[in-house]
């Protein structure tokens, strides 16, 4: 028997998750009462010859209220009695939480304040306990559907090791605006620019005459061997914080060969940490 508990933050992503683990093959409940959650695992796991369910998911959300920390207190009981349980949480920032719900026009479940701020805010002190004994914290923040699914894939399919920390590393031109995701930002634009050089201007950083140019000046070779000692100095200590997304934003004037060709290398010199996962963005190369 494989159970696993969903839950989140509201807006997160969580029917999403269910929805798929669904598609997979599991019996799925969604807000089960709190009071009959032992009763129902108990029962799962005294049946475990019944063959007809061997894959469960439970949903639990901030409307089960203030009897929370007795879903967290049933995780913890039946960890210690062995029970094979994973709990997957559901996370994204409060900006983009709000964003959600303004754009779906959704009222927030618990809506017991005046804003959807206000809300968010008691529902993530709410949801903290059940947050920190999780096995698997996926940031929705700046996900598609189908890069969620595939995460999910990854975890309940193919069984690989699952990093909480996910790397995001962003091309973009600062003429176009900084990402709004962004947690840290770097200006190479004092780097060699292809784009004055004839044959390289609607070339991009993906093409090996623009790296060999912007890499051929000293200053971004130190420049890349100091942003990759950073990054690594910092991700293992960003996880100790409780941080599982790192997104880092490299921006040139438009986007195209400064900026892709250093994002490239970082992610090339990143790629093979097996402390966390790392995905690769060039936001503007195709822009005009």
């Amino acid at each position: 028997m494989r159970l696993v508990i969903v839950t989140g933050m509201s807006g997160a992503g969580k029917r999403t998750a269910i929805k798929f683990l669904e598609d997979l093959g599991y019996f799925c409940v969604d807000n089960l009462p709190v009071s009959l959650i032992r009763n129902f695992i108990n029962m799962i796991y005294s049946d475990e010859n019944n063959s007809e369910i061997n894959k469960m998911a439970l949903g639990i959300d901030i409307r089960s209220g203030h009897v929370l920390d007795e879903v967290s207190m049933v995780v913890d009981e039946m960890k210690q009695q062995k029970k094979d349980i994973e709990l997957l949480f559901l996370d994204a920032p409060d900006d983009i939480l709000i964003k959600r719900f303004k754009e779906t026009r959704r009222k927030h479940p618990i809506a017991d304040y005046d804003t959807i701020e206000e809300n968010i805010t008691y529902e993530r002190t709410s949801l903290s306990g059940l947050r920190s004994r999780s096995d698997y914290i996926i940031d929705t923040g700046s996900m598609l559907t189908k890069e969620l699914n595939a995460q999910l894939k990854s975890i309940f399919v193919d069984d690989k090791a699952y990093k909480n920390m996910y790397i995001n590393i962003v091309s973009f031109g600062f003429k176009y605006g900084i990402p709004i995701d962004a947690d840290l930002v770097f200006d190479v634009r004092f780097m060699p620019n292809p784009f004055y050089v004839p044959d390289l201007k609607h070339k991009t950083g993906n093409d090996k005459e623009v790296r060999d140019y912007v890499m051929a000046a000293d200053v971004s070779k130190e420049f890349l061997d100091k942003l990759t000692d950073m990054i690594k100095f910092l991700a293992p200590n960003y996880v100790k914080e409780g941080k599982n997304q790192l997104v880092v934003a490299i921006g040139c004037t438009g986007g195209k060969h400064r900026s892709v060709t250093i994002a490239n290398l970082l992610y090339e010199a990143l790629k093979d940490d097996d402390s966390y996962g790392i995905k690769l963005t060039h936001r503007n190369v195709g822009d005009e």
